[in-house]
């Protein structure tokens, strides 16, 4: 009767062996798959703060490039602005010497033409005659 207790026995310790075993298995799957969740989670959370660091950076490059071009902007209107008014004084300044050209043009000929009456006026021919004659 011992002999059929022994074998009796051992058959229910393997099968308790067997649940521990089921067990700790079961436990050691749990914890596997916590700590995948867990590093999963913290990567995410990692990869959530890398974006948001990204897009703060962006957004922050995007309104200096914005600010910049603005002020490009401005630039080359006041320096449009400072051309324009600089060809309008170079075409004053024009415009002021053709008149004296044209003043100075003037009274060489009402000279000329008041000399010629005097010679005229005179009979006398002046001193200075064209070469041809």
């Amino acid at each position: 009767m011992e002999e059929s207790k022994a074998i009796a026995v051992v058959p229910e310790n393997n099968a308790l062996a067997e649940v521990e075993k089921e067990k700790k298995l079961s436990y050691v799957k749990a914890w596997e798959e916590s700590e995948k969740a867990k590093a999963e989670n913290r990567a995410q959370k990692q990869l959530s703060a890398i974006a948001s660091w990204e897009n703060s950076k962006k957004a922050t490059l995007e309104a200096e490039l914005k600010k910049n071009e603005e002020q490009l902007e401005k630039k080359k209107a006041e320096y449009g602005e400072r051309m324009k008014n600089k060809l309008a004084l170079v075409h004053k300044e024009a415009e002021e010497k053709r008149a004296v050209v044209q003043a100075k043009l003037g009274e060489g000929v009402l000279k000329v033409e008041e000399i010629a009456a005097r010679y005229r006026a005179t009979g006398t021919i002046p001193k200075k005659t064209v070469g041809c004659f």
